[in-house]
């Protein structure tokens, strides 16, 4: 009698996503739940007014260094900002804020605190930028790794920076390390891709002014590589099971999925309709006019 081997293919509980990115290894580290919701369901999140901001302020400093060098002036940010404003104000994410006018005038407000510090950091027109938002993605066996990087630029001995703008608060020097995990993750694809590590890596925290640079090395790079390919097999696990489990911390208070969490007694199921509804009832206001008083 000949043993027969059972070749049963067992279907995932979800489909697995195809490709990581750094926000996406996070998201899953932090909360496989939260992970589920919005990388596997893709359910649409309300946005939210910090993410939003720093997005305007993003776009206003893009527009700054597609610039010429002399061109780049604390005035002309002002305008770029403006024009930002304006951009934004029939996007969904600042239409689904549902702001009033006094909280419309609150958010040009502090997207002009963000600029103004921006000028104490670092003066644009000593920077040799060669791209801006570049998108990278590079393959690691079956799956694809990928990140927007928002801006690289040549150093004075010619060799890559990569430097990534932070609206929020800076970390505690405890946390610096975690904090830096993203941009080492574009520096593994710089070299992936371009062929050439970047040699300093740096977070620009315009809330505070504070900057946070380190040296990417060989040892680092390869970590991104260990630390992403032990995060998708635990990925492709939760997905073959269906097991995401929720982990309760102090980032439940930012979820905009907690009211579907089981950790807070939420029904998960519901989130495929409920979300979708909710997301669809932000976006019917007229939005406030932005960017008129900006560069008044």
């Amino acid at each position: 009698m000949t043993d027969t081997v059972d070749q049963t293919v067992v279907e995932p509980v979800w489909p697995v996503p195809s490709s990581l990115s750094p926000s996406r290894v996070s998201s899953f580290t932090s909360c496989p739940m939260q992970f589920r919701f919005s990388s596997v369901q893709r359910l649409p999140e309300p946005p939210g007014v910090a993410t939003t901001k720093g997005s305007v302020v993003h776009l206003a400093l893009e527009k700054l260094f597609e610039l010429p060098n002399e061109q780049r002036t604390p005035d002309m940010l002002a305008t770029k900002l403006s024009e930002a404003l304006a951009d934004y104000a029939t996007d969904p994410d600042y239409v689904g804020l549902q702001l009033d006018e006094a909280g419309a005038t609150k958010f040009e407000h502090d997207c002009n605190k963000l600029i103004e510090r921006y000028f104490d950091m670092e003066d644009p027109r000593q920077i040799d930028a060669i791209g801006l938002e570049i998108r990278l993605a590079a393959k690691v066996g079956s799956l694809e790794l990928r990140g927007i990087i928002d801006r690289l630029e040549l150093d004075d001995d010619g060799e890559l920076v990569v430097t990534d703008y932070k609206t929020g608060r800076a970390p505690s020097g405890n946390f610096e390390q975690k904090s830096l995990s993203g941009v080492h993750f574009y520096s593994f694809l710089c070299e992936a891709v371009l062929g050439k590590r970047p040699s300093k890596i740096r977070l620009m925290y315009l809330s505070s002014g504070e900057t946070i640079e380190t040296t990417p090395t060989a040892q680092s790079v390869k970590f991104i590589d260990t630390r992403t390919a032990a995060v998708w097999k635990a990925v492709e696990r939760a997905c073959t099971t269906g097991d995401f489990r929720p982990n309760k911390s102090r980032l439940c208070d930012w979820c905009r999925f907690q009211q579907w969490c089981p950790a807070f007694d939420g029904d998960p199921d519901l989130a495929a309709t409920e979300a979708v509804e909710r997301y669809e009832a932000l976006m019917t206001p007229v939005p406030v006019e932005l960017g008129a008083s900006t560069a008044s």
